[in-house]
């Protein structure tokens, strides 16, 4: 029987083992999607203790608590931080075969080398000696990311946002991670929001220009993208349900915001007449910058509304969502191509009844000019664990490249949240060191440890020209 999270964890054979030893376990991260907080990185933030670092702001743990009948006020609510760990640690145990039961013993050893597991028992020495070191300048947030050989942290950041923090990295020179800005304009996308014709007024502010057309509204948004390119930004990102790729014109969608900047109602099918239009327009700027797009897809959003209304988004309440894809996907991508303005492009999918689709989808529009320009993304959300990596890859192998993958990301507003790298990289070695132990692959180690390194690490900086 091996011992829980051992050198060898989730490396079933020898092979898979020299793989991640040899080849991927010292490989730096480029982590080119997540949610850090930029100021608390140009601050070089110190956290108080381990509650702040690891349960504020982390719906993935509130969920698990509530399921094991802890009450709100202690994920959300206004019980003291050690009370809400003792509610963490008393959940853990029950957390068996959830990916966070893995992820929570990774960050306890990798950063503060606690080899127990979190329970009842030893939740007082757990807390007490993790949150002590926290407070040391080895355990502020530049040294957590230092210590993870994070080479390059890619934020995800509002259109309309200062970049203050950004900018503040950038003339300190001092930082060894690159810390870069990523364009993620949903707010002017999605037009049924009720914000929506303020977020436009906040805008033209910012631009010092009004915003009373669709036209005008493009120009502000290239003005900002300019701002985000001169702060180092190469990506955008869409946090979307699906691609919205009917036919417009853009009479037809300047038509739809000038009534929607007037309070005026607007129908469904006029939405989506604008969110295809906007869409559209962004992908062809971003071909213009060079930069790539990225599109995170299939999440069913706030579905209690009593959750909702108590406590906002972003809490917890969010789920996978079954729309159909592919028509959109192939019109929007196609779109682009046939004028020669595809920009780099992932897609996330979160439904792993389309892995497959999304596979074959990103076949018809790699066109030869660069490896990979377009690329079925890694596991998301939901999907970011053992079983949807594997389901990622196996689908990415059977109708694509996956030597050509650009890899892993934390999508995470945590600075602990690293060793997600390290988890996908032992499930890449395992897979490729078993089928080279059961014949299936060549046992040609160079070869193949070349190509588990170029997916932990080159690829994604090639791609992204970093």
């Amino acid at each position: 029987m091996k011992q829980f999270l051992n050198e060898d964890f989730l490396l079933q054979t020898s092979t898979a083992s020299r793989l991640y030893h040899e080849f991927a376990k010292d490989m730096p991260i480029i982590d080119y999607h997540n949610h850090l907080p930029p100021d608390q990185i140009a601050g070089d933030k110190n956290f108080e203790n381990l509650t702040q670092i690891w349960l504020y702001g982390d719906h993935y743990k509130w969920r698990a608590m509530r399921a094991n009948g802890v009450d709100e006020s202690y994920c959300t609510g206004n019980k003291s931080d050690y009370e809400k760990f003792e509610k963490w640690a008393e959940t853990v145990p029950y957390t068996l075969r959830n990916p966070l039961y893995h992820w929570t013993h990774l960050e306890l050893q990798r950063y503060f080398d606690v080899h127990e597991t979190l329970s009842p028992k030893n939740v007082k020495q757990v807390y007490e000696e993790c949150s002590a070191k926290l407070k040391t300048p080895d355990f502020s947030v530049r040294n957590l990311l230092t210590k993870m050989k994070v080479e390059v942290a890619c934020t995800t950041d509002d259109p309309m946002d200062s970049l203050e923090h950004h900018q503040a990295i950038l003339k300190e020179g001092t930082f060894s991670t690159k810390v870069l800005p990523t364009f993620r304009p949903d707010k002017f996308i999605l037009i049924e929001n009720p914000n929506f014709a303020d977020f436009i007024q906040k805008l033209g502010a910012i631009v010092n220009a009004d915003i009373n057309s669709y036209s005008e509204l493009l120009k502000a948004l290239r003005s900002r993208a300019d701002f985000f390119a001169s702060v180092g930004c190469r990506l955008a990102d869409h946090g979307l349900e699906q691609i919205y790729a009917i036919s417009f014109t853009e009479e037809s969608a300047n038509n739809v915001f000038k009534k929607v900047i007037s309070k005026q109602n607007i129908s469904s099918q006029e939405a989506l007449t604008y969110k295809s239009a906007i869409l559209h327009s962004l992908g062809v700027m971003y071909h213009s910058l060079g930069w790539t797009q990225q599109f995170h897809i299939g999440a069913l959003r706030n579905n209690n509304i009593r959750a909702l209304r108590n406590l906002g988004a972003d809490t917890g309440w969010d789920s996978i969502g079954d729309w159909s894809q592919a028509q959109g996907i192939s019109k929007f991508l196609g779109r682009l191509d046939e004028h020669d303005q595809l920009a780099k492009t992932i897609i996330y999918n979160l439904n792993p009844r389309d892995n497959e689709l999304i596979a074959a989808m990103v076949g018809n529009f790699n066109d030869g000019s660069m490896a990979g320009k377009i690329q079925f993304g890694s596991g998301w959300w939901f999907l970011d664990q053992k079983d949807g990596m594997e389901r990622q890859m196996n689908a990415l192998s059977n109708m694509g490249l996956l030597s050509r993958f650009v890899g892993m990301l934390t999508d995470s507003r945590s600075f602990v949240s690293f060793p997600r790298h390290e988890y996908f990289r032992r499930i890449l070695c395992n897979i490729l060191g078993n089928e080279i132990e059961n014949g299936e692959l060549p046992n040609d180690i160079e070869w193949i440890g070349q190509m588990v390194q170029n997916i932990c690490y080159h690829n994604a900086k090639n791609y992204f020209q970093f």
